[in-house]
């Protein structure tokens, strides 16, 4: 009996270890050089170390993350494949008629990572230094100038067509495919502005690429204490905060995700990666697998609402 029982154990032991990957793809639905690449990066290495094998980082940009989200939505659940994404996940829902994945049912939650806020960043050219110069230029001036963005149906794009709405600007909307055309050309002056988030802009800031006008928000960030909120401007209530997640394909072992889950824990708690976050303008935040499954569900409802009462009609 005891031989039965050992070799039974061995049997378990045996068959446990072989489903172990023996790598781990984190998936960024973005381009590189974007902000939640940059957070990827940051976890990546150290959640190589915590699990014991490595942890690669593959773009797959395209559509808004629906790309990327859909790879991992048909992975197999079983730690060798996650994501690290934004909330755009949780807009896209409210804009495609069909996605190829189910934004709820097809995917585990990890966790939490940070967030961070959105800012209307212009290029310098344009020579205004407060949103109210910035009001009185661009509606001097209908139809004239231009914004990118990441992206028809991210969170960027929104919060712009919100703005336009709200003080009945004329921008003609310019969308690439993933922020870094976007960014590049705001840059270059090809475009004039953007909504960018705060983490993403603050090293183009420092450099005097761009300049920050106000902060998508109904608060200001602490990252940019000094500029407006745009609810301060008389935008009304436009709470648009940044936030970044991980999570797996549906089915992962409640075991893996606690693990996925501690881990996220104890990288977000070491000074070093606290740091790095600052200088991307992002404040770490964890959540449990569960509290972050029920962000994601209200969220879609939330930009579901928020499109219709917008009326927006683009088609992405």
């Amino acid at each position: 009996m005891k031989k039965i029982l050992s070799l039974l154990c061995a049997c378990c032991w045996n068959f446990l270890w072989a489903a172990q990957p023996t790598l781990t793809t984190l998936v960024v639905p973005y381009t590189t050089g974007t902000g939640i690449d940059a957070v990827s990066r940051i976890i990546a290495p150290r959640l190589s170390d915590i699990l014991g094998r490595p942890v690669l980082i593959e773009n797959k940009a395209g559509a808004s993350g629906n790309i990327g989200a859909d790879y991992v939505a048909k992975a197999k659940p079983d730690g060798s494949v996650l994501m690290i994404t934004v909330n755009t996940f949780n807009v896209t829902p409210a804009l495609y008629k069909k996605l190829p994945y189910d934004p709820n049912a097809d995917f585990t939650p990890i966790g939490k990572i940070g967030v961070s806020n959105l800012a209307l960043v212009i290029n310098p050219s344009l020579q205004v230094q407060n949103f109210e110069e910035f009001k009185t230029l661009v509606l001097q001036k209908p139809g004239i100038f231009n914004y990118s963005s990441s992206g028809a149906g991210t969170a960027q794009h929104l919060s712009m067509e919100v703005l336009k709405k709200r003080f009945g600007f004329d921008i003609l909307h310019v969308p690439y495919k993933g922020a870094t055309g976007a960014i590049t050309d705001l840059i270059g002056g090809q475009t004039q502005m953007m909504m960018m988030p705060v983490h993403t802009a603050m090293p183009f800031v420092r450099s005097g690429k761009i300049k920050i006008l106000a902060i998508a928000g109904d608060t200001r960030s602490s990252y940019a204490p000094s500029v407006p909120a745009l609810s301060e401007l008389g935008a009304g209530s436009l709470d648009l905060i940044v936030t970044f997640w991980m999570s797996a394909p549906a089915g992962l072992p409640l075991e893996n995700v606690n693990q996925l889950n501690a881990a996220l824990k104890q990288i977000l708690s070491s000074p070093d990666v606290r740091d790095q976050f600052n200088l991307q303008g992002i404040i770490p935040e964890l959540s449990t697998p569960v509290a972050l499954g029920e962000f994601i569900k209200k969220d879609i409802e939330r930009w579901r609402l928020f499109v219709k009462d917008q009326n927006f009609t683009f088609e992405p």
